[in-house]
């Protein structure tokens, strides 16, 4: 998929801020990009939703909103609170203040099993596949509206067979897209941790969603099967529905997303474009707890954050050919602003090492 670089206007000559607009769909925000920023067409949005465990606060999202139709990336450090908002919004946890509505209508309160319903739903980064059951049999669960599922219906077959009947035929599709249906009649259990995160997704969408929210897909899966994990969410955006993904993996995030949220601290710090956000200087502070002993101030320390946090090839290749043109600079400081501060003189004619005489 290409890469979905915003279509900007020059803020020098005309007087305005660039906006963006993805070059394969429609526009996705129509004010300049800032955390918080409203979107055109926005299917969940979040208002003032407050987390805190003790006196630690999990999340602080003040206001974001999620485009309809389009790859959201919810990415961030370990600890800035993205599955714990995951879990707000799908209510399998409860805040301490705030609200969110999901196609205009509020989710705050509601159970998780009635957001499922609704057309909103949710894999985990620890898989929740039933393991004493068939491959197939997880897969039925995931339908709504089962007949058979009642305690008096379930006593007259005649009343839900059909719909049975229907349900497995879905299940077997599903299955045979996820390249799983030689597995229908295995024990979930004998999976593997990659299948099992394609099993999760099949039977995500045996509810016929609207939004699919996945938590960090590629987290212990084969790289074997990652390209195949990458091809059905795209398929699921070519559908016609709204994906809102976890990921740590920035190639993944560069790669299908079409926009990028990016949280720090439980606070939503950045969001815009992939290749925007990824040289974004809040984005690579939020990834500094990795790199509290590398020294940002030169050339090579900013390659290493900028390679390991994945951002633009443009911007990996503009520090490497400062350092290709100066190698005898790439270790010293890029700004000699602190240089400079530590050699000037003290007041009094007294440099900074050198105390006045009446301090001796």
């Amino acid at each position: 998929m290409p890469d979905p670089t915003p279509e900007t206007t020059d803020s020098e000559t005309t007087g305005t801020v660039s906006t963006g607009t993805v070059t394969d769909a429609s526009p996705i925000v129509a004010e300049p990009i800032r955390p918080g920023v409203p979107k055109v067409d926005p299917i969940l949005i979040a208002d003032g939703v407050v987390r805190h465990f003790g006196g630690n606060v999990a999340v602080d999202v003040a206001h974001v909103e999620v485009p309809r139709g389009k790859i959201t990336a919810l990415i961030g450090p370990n600890g800035a609170g993205k599955t714990t908002f995951f879990n707000l919004l799908t209510g399998f946890d409860k805040p301490n203040s705030g609200a969110w509505t999901f196609q205009g209508h509020s989710l705050a309160g509601v159970p998780p099993h009635k957001v499922a319903r609704r057309g909103m739903v949710r894999t985990f980064q620890l898989t929740k596949s039933l393991g004493l059951l068939s491959v197939l049999e997880n897969m039925r669960l995931g339908a709504t509206k089962q007949l058979g599922e009642r305690f008096i219906p379930s006593l007259m077959p005649f009343l839900w067979s059909a719909q049975e009947k229907a349900i497995t035929e879905k299940a077997m599709e599903l299955l045979a897209r996820f390249k799983l249906d030689a597995k229908a009649d295995d024990y979930a259990a004998s999976l593997s941790g990659g299948q099992r995160k394609l099993l999760e997704m099949a039977r995500a969408l045996m509810s016929d969603p609207t939004l699919v929210m996945l938590d960090e897909p590629m987290a212990g899966v084969n790289p074997a099967l990652t390209q195949s994990l990458l091809g059905h969410i795209l398929n699921l955006k070519r559908e016609g529905m709204t994906v809102l993904f976890v990921e740590h993996d920035m190639h993944m995030v560069q790669t299908i997303a079409d926009w990028v949220i990016v949280m720090a601290e439980g606070k939503v710090v950045a969001e815009g474009y992939p290749r925007e956000v990824m040289g974004d200087p809040a984005v690579i502070d939020a990834y500094l707890g990795a790199h509290h002993d590398t020294d940002l101030g030169t050339l090579t320390g900013q390659l290493a954050v900028a390679e390991e946090v994945g951002v633009s090839g443009d911007l990996i290749e503009q520090i490497e050919g400062e350092i290709e043109a100066e190698p005898n600079l790439a270790a010293e400081p890029a700004n000699e602003s602190a240089v400079e501060l530590e050699e000037e003189e003290a007041p009094g004619g007294a440099s900074v090492d050198e105390p006045e005489e009446g301090e001796k």
